[in-house]
């Protein structure tokens, strides 16, 4: 029998699949932006989007604002990581709505989501500007040209400053440079230098040896102190010098026991040079206020500002959440399309499908900002309930809390809490905190209290702080004590915290 000949054949199959909406994408995008970056992106959007207007001081608040926030109501709360589930449907259905909008409804109506007037006043922002600063090699170089120099020793500072890392040592080896500066001199054999490097292959090279450690003194001269080192001994060198301590006992130990200082052997280094342990433990106290590392005073990183998004106050004897927001443009539609929705023959077409994606983009962005404030402060509020004992009494209360646990409680997803909170800085009695400062793993006492992991270094750290210093805490003994204020912990967590405190050992700490 003939097997049945193949064919193709042509039907539906109705499936389900999840289609996510571009708009929620966004949305999770405004969620994640720090303050300046959102303020940016809404400058923009009203470069972009001629339905939007910018609220200006003098405005007076609408009445609609009240029925929008009204309106927002059922959505302001959702989560957008939730919503991806019916976006498709959303989609879909909103392409369906657009012959059925009231263009004259919602052009003669002004949306403003921005807030309401009195929580920003009449208080002026200014947008800090960072200015040009200075390198460590523009110093360098401005020292070098004070000096009066050939063309030939020029080159070879230029040469040598080029070599200076940030820190402000000297990258690579005497030799290179050397080796640097003679492709460089080679290269100008037909100009200038062409007398002085006719014997270059001969006794051009020990000479040039010599210049590159001659300028290389010299520009050790020049600020910061101890600039141009190669090696950390030698800018402690330098740096005792140019304070004319040469004949210091801390000069000799740092010339010729350099490894016994960085091992804290007060008593050979007694022994060694004559005196005692005590004077030993002066010396060092002496380079302990020394530069390592010279050159960051001059580093080229840019200024970094921090904006908080939100402020916490107490008033009244209660912790308030407030947005610190007051930067941000408060955003409507524009007024100006009151006079184009008078016109109803402009709604066909191309016409009516630009005003359309406008309008509706401009409504969304206006909600999507709105629902972004409010999350911020459902977050905010949880944490400070949760993290009451820290706001009174210190980081040493700080309680262990997790990105699970506000999702839980604010009833949305965790990757929304973790979008809210990214990037993200508080301004509070206490101080300046990013979020994620709140968010650790803890301990449970024996009292049955939680203590999180940066209350626990907190602790450490105040233990460290009122030792005697004749007599440091082993680590076993901070572990000891720890467990008798009621903290569960093992010896070796207490190291690694010690460690990430930047705490030296118990035998590094001790003095005599």
């Amino acid at each position: 029998m003939a097997s049945p000949r193949p064919s193709l054949a042509a039907g539906l199959h109705p499936r389900q699949e999840q289609r996510a909406q571009p708009r929620l994408y966004q949305a999770m995008d405004l969620l994640h932006m720090p303050l300046l970056d959102l303020e940016s992106h809404l400058r923009q959007a009203l470069v972009d989007n001629p339905f939007l207007d910018l609220v200006e001081p003098g405005d007076e608040p609408d009445q609609f604002v009240d029925d929008l926030r009204d309106s927002l109501a059922g959505d302001v709360g959702d989560d957008p990581a939730e919503k991806l589930e019916e976006a498709g449907a959303e989609e879909e259905a909103a392409a369906e709505e657009v012959d059925e909008v009231d263009w004259e409804d919602i052009l003669l109506d002004d949306f403003d989501a921005g807030g309401r007037r009195e929580e920003y006043g009449d208080r002026e922002y200014y947008t800090p500007t960072p200015t040009a600063t200075r390198t460590l090699w523009d110093h360098l170089h401005e020292q070098l040209n004070l000096l009066r120099l050939s063309e030939r020793e020029l080159l070879i500072g230029e040469e040598i400053i080029g070599n200076v890392d940030r820190d402000g040592f000297l990258s690579c080896s005497l030799d290179r440079i050397v080796e640097a500066l003679r492709e460089r001199l080679e290269g100008r054999a037909e100009e200038r230098l062409e007398a002085r490097l006719k014997d270059r292959r001969g006794a051009a090279e020990p000479a040039l040896r010599e210049e590159v450690e001659e300028m290389l003194a010299r520009i050790q001269t020049f600020e910061p102190s101890g600039i141009a080192a190669r090696d950390l001994r030698e800018t402690l060198l330098l740096q005792l010098r140019d304070r004319e301590r040469e004949a210091s006992l801390a000069y000799r130990i740092v010339r010729a026991h350099f490894d016994d200082l960085a091992n804290r052997r007060w008593a050979e280094l007694a022994e060694e040079h004559g005196v005692t342990p005590r004077e030993v433990q002066a010396a060092a106290d002496e380079i302990a206020k020394l530069d390592p590392k010279p050159g960051l005073g001059y580093a080229d990183a840019p200024e970094s500002y921090v904006i908080p998004d939100l402020t916490v106050e107490k008033v009244e004897g209660r912790y308030r959440v407030a947005h610190a927001d007051s930067s941000l443009p408060r955003l409507r539609i524009s007024p100006v399309y009151r006079e184009v929705a008078a016109d109803r023959a402009r709604f066909e077409g191309e016409n009516k499908a630009f005003i359309s994606e406008r309008l509706n983009s401009a409504r969304w962005l206006i909600q999507a900002i709105e629902q972004r404030r409010q999350t911020m402060l459902k977050v905010v509020d949880f944490i400070v309930e949760r993290q009451h004992e820290f706001f009174e009494k210190g980081v040493e209360h700080l309680r262990p809390l997790t990105l699970r646990d506000v999702a839980r409680h604010i009833e949305m997803h965790e990757s929304t809490v973790s979008r809210v909170t990214n990037g993200k800085y508080v301004q509070t009695p206490r101080g300046l905190y990013p979020l994620k400062f709140f968010f650790s793993g803890g301990y449970s006492t024996l009292g049955g209290e939680d203590l999180s992991s940066e209350g626990v270094r907190a602790r450490i750290r105040k233990l460290v702080s009122e030792e005697d210093p004749t007599a440091p805490l082993s680590d076993h003994e901070i572990t000891a004590r720890l467990r008798k204020a009621g903290v569960r912990i093992a010896r070796r967590t207490v190291a690694k915290y010690r460690d990430q405190l930047g705490i030296l050992s118990a035998r590094l700490r001790r003095r005599v």
